[in-house]
Formats: structure tokens, sequence, C-alpha cells
């Protein structure tokens, strides 16, 4: 059954970065927009969900349906890697960098920021 919550969880995840994806198309420098600010909502909605867990506890199902499964699903790191190496392929150096820069400190912030939300 465990599989389940994760399977549910991991797909509602994938079609919520597919609906960013037609929403937020990639800017004309090549920085992939819509992977930015899926990174870092997931960040920010695990972030709130461990310190949820870490306050209050959560059913086990729960963990598994939201924290693995949509966070998983939602956060796109293979794709973050996927893209960089297309922009270094293509010779954008500066907005590889630029974005591995935003990708790491956000999403650094968004656990932070999630977390003390939940804290209160």
């Amino acid at each position: 059954m465990n599989f389940l919550y994760v399977f549910l969880g991991g797909g509602l995840g994938a079609m919520a970065r597919y609906g960013l994806t037609l929403l937020l198309p990639s800017a004309q420098d090549g920085l992939p927009r819509a992977t930015l600010v899926a990174n870092i909502m997931a960040c920010i909605i695990l972030g709130y969900l461990m310190g949820y867990l870490s306050n209050k506890g959560m059913d086990s199902r729960y963990q598994l349906l939201l924290m693995t499964g949509f966070c998983g699903g939602f956060s796109t790191f293979s794709t973050f890697s996927a893209e960089h190496y297309k922009l270094l392929d293509s010779g954008h150096l500066s907005t590889a960098l630029l974005y591995i820069g935003l990708s790491v400190l956000t999403c650094l912030a968004g656990i932070w920021l999630g977390y003390k939300m939940a804290q209160g």
C-alpha cells in the first residue's frame, strides 16, 4: 500500500511540474524558469512538511504521499542537471552559473522558510 501513496503523490507532483512548464516558458536567454520555480516551491513545501513533522508528527501515509511522492515528483533535479548541461554545451556559461547560484541559494532558503513557517 505504501507504493500507492508514493505513486499518487509522485503523479500529482509531476503533473504540477508539467503545468508550470506550460505557464512559464524559458526566457530568451535560456534560463529554465519553470524548473527553477518548481525546485523553489518543492523546497518550501518540503521544508514546511519537515517542520510540521518535527512539531506535530505526521502519519507515515501522508509522509509518503506528500514528502516522498509529491515533492519528489515536483522537484526536478535531474531536469535541472540536464538543462545545465545544455546551457554549458551551447556556450551559455554565465546563464548556467546564474542558474546554479539561484537554484542552490533560493532552494536552501526555501527549505529554511518552510521549516520556519511550520514552527509558527
